[in-house]
Formats: C-alpha cells, structure tokens, sequence
C-alpha cells in the first residue's frame, strides 16, 4: 500500500454495522451512518452553517430476520438530515418485510426503494447489512454447509469468492471432490 499525500480531513462517514439474537428466536442487524464535516457547512436552505463535526446524516436502520434470512420487520431511525421532509423516508421501508437476504437482495432493494421511493443512505447500507447478517449466522451455516445434505451449499459456495476459488486450497482442502486443479499461477 502507498503512503498517502500530505493531507486534510474533509468529511468522515462512519458506518457502523451490528448483529444481534433476540430472545424471540429472531436475529437483529442494526446498520448505523453518520457524516460528519471538520470545517463549517452551508446545507442547501440552510440559513447558517453547520458546525464542524456536527452530523449532516445520523441514520439508523434495523432488520429483524429470521435464521433463513427472511425479513419479518425493517424500520429506520433518522436522527440528522439535510432537510426536514427526509424523515418521511422512515415510512418507505414497509416493502422489505417477506424479502429474503441473498443473491438478488440488492436488486429486489433497489426496485422497492430505489430513487425518490426511499432515502439513499438507507438503501446503501441495506447491502452491507445484509452481509452482516450473513456473517452473525456464519456459525449455523458452516454447520449446515458441511452437514451430508448440505451438497447444494457447497457447490454454491465454490467460486463465490477468492478463497473459495475451486482451483484453491480451501476448496481442496474442505471439499476435495469439488476441487479443479489450477490452470495457472494464481493459486
């Protein structure tokens, strides 16, 4: 990695992204962004500036999933916004109840929410969390994958990222009879 250039901070989005087991036997992924400036900002309509580290954007989105990643309840918080009517986009959410988090999750988002349908910040950390919850379930899924019945997993999980690339290591070594000998050198 290159050194960067002699440099001044300008803005600082923090995203923060959390899984949680509920008692109820339902999973929570809390998906927070906050963006902040470190010199004064004129918002559009604004009549005075920001101050520096005060949030431009301070939003809160929580999933509640089940084990197979069905989506029982999505619902957001907004703390800070641009402008006032941007916490309508609260209400917008209603249709990511009965989606399930997986391949197409982005596209089946932004179909629902995409545009003026919904708050951008909120559709953008809808694809991270749905990551997230992939992540908090790891453990129940590593146990199913690797189970007799769990074939259709496994071949799904080969070639889904560098490690699991079938002409690697990990695939060699977990499940040898999905293993293809490399064809090059970037084993």
């Amino acid at each position: 990695m290159t050194h960067p250039a002699d440099r001044e901070e300008i803005h600082h989005r923090q995203i923060d992204l959390r899984f949680f087991r509920r008692t109820d036997g339902l999973f929570e992924i809390e998906g927070r962004l906050v963006d902040t400036k470190s010199h004064p900002f004129r918002r559009q309509l604004a009549h005075q500036d920001t101050p520096p580290g005060v949030p431009v954007h301070d939003l809160l989105v929580r999933l509640v999933i089940d084990e197979d990643m069905l989506v029982h309840e999505a619902s957001a918080e907004m703390v800070a916004t641009p402008f006032g009517v941007c916490r309508g986009a609260v209400n917008t959410l209603a249709p990511l109840q009965g989606l399930r988090l997986g391949a197409g999750w982005g596209k089946q988002v932004r179909e629902r929410l995409g545009g003026a349908q919904s708050c951008t910040h909120i559709v953008e950390l809808l694809g991270p969390m749905a990551t997230t919850a992939f992540q908090g379930l790891a453990p129940q899924r590593l146990a199913s994958i690797n189970a007799p019945a769990g074939e259709a997993q496994r071949r799904a999980k080969v070639d889904s990222c560098y490690a699991y690339a079938a002409q690697r290591e990990v695939v060699a070594q977990l499940w040898p009879d999905l293993h293809r000998p490399p064809h090059d050198r970037d084993t």
